[in-house]
């Protein structure tokens, strides 16, 4: 996106991604999550402690190219953030109201977030809605020193959005769509989506609740991709386009996130379809 439009915000530095497939081979998952993480307390030495306010990271980075991060990555970052006072803000923007099978990603990987940022599931998409959760933490030290802890936008408390986001949280609840995720859904999901791995343009295909990746690649045993000018990955999402699926692509990665209300056969529709997809993918590739 900063390519796309020439701007960087001041005062912002970012650290590696805990991206396995591109940065994590030979390594195990959990020695990789560890090393990921720790560049979070490298670049906060680098910088100063005093001059860093807050962590900004997804649970599961998801326009990025859904990356999943090893299990110890995320209570290593919690870890950091509580030795040297530091905000841990999660952008749940795609990943809160059951995308993992639980309400928030956090609750998933075990972390503690001062400040999580909201939209999408909140209202299913029907009414666009975003807002912040502040914990306690934040919001006491913000009335005590400042006297009134306020912020205002023109569309501040919409009623009508608030009220689609209050409709749809009780549907979620009455027919316990978070508990189906978790428990029927995203695990067959996660089989099912494995099997795409057998593929022989796939380098790996990792999914975790009801979001999932499939990495395009030209050499399946030393993941070498193929050439940028091809346009793999925009192959294949126009193929998906052609043939019924939603499919898209970030760079030659793949990704999907399925609704939360999907039944098994639309899972296996589409895996088929991607499948099917993948197999025109190869053969307009060829051997280039």
């Amino acid at each position: 996106m900063h390519e796309q439009m020439c701007l960087t915000v001041p005062g912002i530095v970012h650290i590696g991604q805990p991206y396995a497939f591109e940065l994590g081979a030979g390594m195990s998952a959990e020695d990789f999550g560890l090393q990921q993480a720790r560049l979070l307390e490298k670049k906060i030495l680098e910088i100063g402690v005093d001059k860093v306010a807050a962590f900004i990271g997804e649970p599961v980075q998801g326009a990025g190219g859904v990356i999943i991060p090893p299990d110890s990555y995320w209570p290593e970052i919690q870890r950091i953030c509580d030795e040297y006072g530091i905000l841990l803000v999660a952008d749940e923007v795609i990943t809160a109201f059951g995308r993992l099978g639980e309400w928030f990603a956090s609750s998933h990987f075990g972390i503690r977030p001062d400040l999580i940022s909201i939209a999408k599931g909140v209202t299913s998409g029907y009414l666009p809605l975003g807002g912040s959760l502040v914990s306690d933490r934040v919001a006491d030290v913000v009335i005590a020193k400042g006297g009134e802890f306020a912020h205002g936008f023109t569309y501040s408390g919409h009623p009508a959005a608030c009220a689609v986001a209050l409709a749809c949280i009780r549907i979620m609840q009455d027919e316990q769509i978070v508990e189906r995720v978790r428990e029927q859904t995203a695990p067959y999901f996660n089989q099912r989506w494995a099997t795409l791995a057998e593929h022989p343009v796939v380098g790996e295909a990792r999914s975790l609740g009801l979001v999932g990746a499939i990495e395009i690649v030209k050499d399946k045993s030393s993941r070498e991709r193929f050439h940028k000018d091809l346009g793999a990955g925009t192959r294949c999402r126009d193929f998906c386009v052609n043939n019924g699926l939603v499919m898209r692509a970030v760079g030659d990665t793949m990704i999907v996130s399925p609704p939360l209300v999907v039944e098994k056969q639309h899972v296996d529709e589409l895996v088929e379809k991607a499948w099917r997809c993948l197999d025109l993918t190869a053969e307009s590739l060829g051997d280039r």
